[in-house]
């Protein structure tokens, strides 16, 4: 008689879990620096649709038997999901093309701080007394690194709007995919093709087929290969796992050191500056987010 295979505990389970997101984490941090000097060489909407086709026609080839398997209802929810992460992506990009790498990825760090309140608000409670003081060390340190609320540009505005989507993305990718028989591969496909055909209308309305057209070098290129690969192909079928096995807050609140790495990776690639606010701040998002982290486990 074989021996039964074993079954991961629901403790190792979430803790490959947490590491997973904070990978994702690291590489969504340097994401900002490597967007940020691409758009020197190609628009906001281009730089986007090059990212999502290649993510689109590789997801769509790895996941291709799921997809023919998966449900309307399924293929419906998402849909759903890649219009708000197109709304995101739209924000974010536009955001960082009129704004400093270090600021986006400080400012989108306020999902951290939303997620929570929405979560628990659908379920008609507070969060935790712990959650919320992490939120505000948040708030406090955001502040400080944005220079205050009158310090924000129509760039940093851009990405505040972006961090809102991003909380409702990931209460909606725990609601609409709750009970789906789609895999994260599947799910990460359609969101791509989503995005990529959204973004598409929207060039081809802005100035045609002509508006397709790259006129940049391997710099461009190399960046979109990152972009795509590890920031969003890995990224987002990792995230799209993780919140399956964890839940909304606590994925919120482990995404919420992204913008430590965004700050420490814009300085060495950038050379952006790296003042003692800045270092203040930053501690206070981190040490905001952790001490959210621990409650809502407790929670």
């Amino acid at each position: 008689m074989s021996p039964s295979p074993v079954t991961p505990s629901p403790g190792r389970a979430l803790l490959w879990a947490d590491l997973a997101v904070l990978g994702v984490a690291v590489v969504w941090g340097a994401s900002y620096p490597v967007a940020k000097g691409v758009l020197a060489h190609a628009p906001v909407l281009l730089l986007i649709f090059y990212r999502f086709a290649i993510t689109a026609l590789v997801m769509t080839a790895i996941a291709r038997r799921d997809l023919v398997a998966a449900s309307h209802r399924d293929l419906g929810a998402g849909l759903i999901l890649g219009a708000i992460l197109t709304c995101i992506f739209l924000a974010e990009t536009w955001g960082v093309a009129l704004s400093s790498a270090t600021n986006t990825a400080l400012i989108i760090s306020l999902c951290t701080v939303l997620t929570p309140f929405l979560d628990f608000g659908l379920r008609g409670r507070l969060p935790p007394a712990g959650v919320i003081a992490g939120a505000m060390a948040a708030i406090l340190g955001v502040g400080i690194l944005a220079g205050g609320v009158t310090a924000l540009g129509a760039g940093d505005l851009l990405v505040l709007a972006a961090a809102g989507l991003r909380s409702v993305m990931v209460i909606s990718t725990k609601r609409l995919m709750a009970g789906c028989a789609m895999t994260s591969a599947a799910l990460t496909a359609v969101q791509s093709v989503t995005v990529t055909l959204l973004v598409l209308a929207l060039l081809l309305a802005q100035g045609g087929p002509a508006s397709l057209i790259v006129r940049a070098g391997p710099v461009f290129w190399g960046a979109v290969a990152f972009l795509s690969l590890f920031c969003t192909i890995g990224a987002f079928y990792v995230q799209n796992a993780a919140v399956r096995r964890s839940s909304p807050t606590r994925v919120s609140f482990l995404m919420g050191t992204e913008p430590l790495f965004g700050f420490a990776l814009s300085w060495a690639i950038l050379s952006e500056a790296a003042t003692p606010a800045t270092v203040l701040g930053a501690a206070l998002i981190v040490g905001g987010t952790f001490l959210g982290l621990a409650f809502e486990r407790r929670n």
